[in-house]
């Protein structure tokens, strides 16, 4: 029979408080050797803390880590494994680009031909061959960024930590770094942990999100599980967007939200007594505009109210037939914005993919 392997950080209810303020309640956490994982939620809700905990920079108050098997809890952060890139790169202003990646190497008492090696290389493997001579004030925000990935390497960590290290960068540079550093993390494979309040960057890099909230987790999984699958009515609203209706629970598996009457998706709204009021979040993709029979349960109609562009996509404020005060969002490329004749004022026919509602009830915390 095949086991698991061993994760190679583990985090068994680390707690954190600052005075009577909560930080981290009981975080239980395994991410296996070679895992890109990110943890991603709103400012103050306690990612960064849990970062500078695992690095050693933050005591915890409660609960252990545990690395490669070797419980580091009470360790200081010189004698932890791991290389950290920080949002303001942290370069060292006065010291060249060379000096700046040698910087651990050269602590660690290492030849200077092998350091020169080692320096080399990282540079190169990050995109700046020959720019040792640099100091940081002749690099643009994006090249000091990699600079900085590039001390956090050179010591071959076995675990890289990154602390929201993109969100000083221009939107493009972002783009582009972040592809860099998740196409490098797989050919290194260095276990990485990243720090991010950017649900898009956390969806394009992680092989699984940790989503926190108010000091604790809410939901880990892969980027398609947490946006398709939300196990809170937290992450619903986090990631990506999502229309919340109110309606109530009926008999037999149905809900109700105004005049609509819904089927419950298999496996949701267990336990839930006729009259119970739920929440209903369904993505703006999740809609039939053309091909569905008149007697599908989701079938609509409804008013378009607003229209917010976004590129290639556009989303589509509903007023909806039957249920007031509650609009419901559409997506539509470009091209299906011409096709449907989407416009402010447009009457329009549609159908809820009902099969992918998800049903919270009422009092689920948000």
């Amino acid at each position: 029979m095949s086991t698991l392997p061993s994760p190679y950080l583990q985090l068994e209810g680390v707690g954190k408080r600052f005075g009577a303020f909560t930080a981290l309640h009981d975080v239980q956490l395994q991410i296996q050797r070679g895992e890109f994982v990110c943890f991603l939620g709103p400012s103050g809700c306690g990612k960064t803390t849990l970062l500078r905990i695992i690095a050693g920079l933050e005591q915890h108050g409660s609960g252990r880590i545990v690395q490669a098997g070797t419980d580091i809890s009470s360790l200081p952060p010189a004698e932890r494994d791991y290389g950290i890139v920080f949002q303001s790169y942290a370069l060292f202003p006065n010291l060249s680009i060379a000096d700046n990646v040698a910087y651990g190497l050269v602590n660690r008492r290492q030849p200077r031909a092998a350091v020169a090696a080692r320096v080399n290389e990282l540079l190169t493997l990050v995109g700046l061959p020959g720019s040792g001579g640099k100091y940081p004030a002749q690099m643009s925000g994006g090249q000091q960024q990699r600079v900085a990935l590039a001390r956090a390497l050179a010591t071959s960590p076995g675990l890289l930590l990154l602390d929201e290290p993109l969100s000083a960068l221009d939107a493009i540079v972002r783009v582009r770094l972040r592809n860099e550093i998740r196409a490098l993390q797989r050919q290194l494979g260095v276990t990485t942990i990243m720090v991010t309040h950017d649900q898009e960057e956390a969806m394009s890099v992680a092989d699984r999100i940790v989503v926190m909230n108010q000091g604790v987790i809410e939901q880990v999984g892969t980027p398609l599980q947490v946006y398709r699958e939300p196990a809170t009515p937290f992450v619903a609203d986090f990631v990506g967007k999502a229309s919340r209706l109110q309606a109530v629970a009926e008999s037999d598996g149905w809900l109700r939200a105004g005049a609509l009457r819904l089927p419950c998706p298999a496996g949701q709204g267990q336990g839930l007594a006729p009259g119970a009021p739920v929440a209903l979040y369904l993505r703006p993709e999740d809609r039939i505009v053309d091909h569905f029979e008149a007697d599908h349960p989701g079938a609509c109609q409804g008013t378009v109210r607003r229209i917010e562009f976004s590129g290639s996509n556009c989303l589509a404020e509903m007023a909806v037939d039957g249920l007031p005060d509650q609009p419901v969002q559409l997506q539509f490329s470009l091209n299906q914005m011409d096709e449907f004749g989407v416009r402010e004022g447009a009457a329009l026919r549609f159908a809820l993919r009902t099969d992918r509602l998800r049903v919270f009830a009422a009092g689920a915390a948000a």
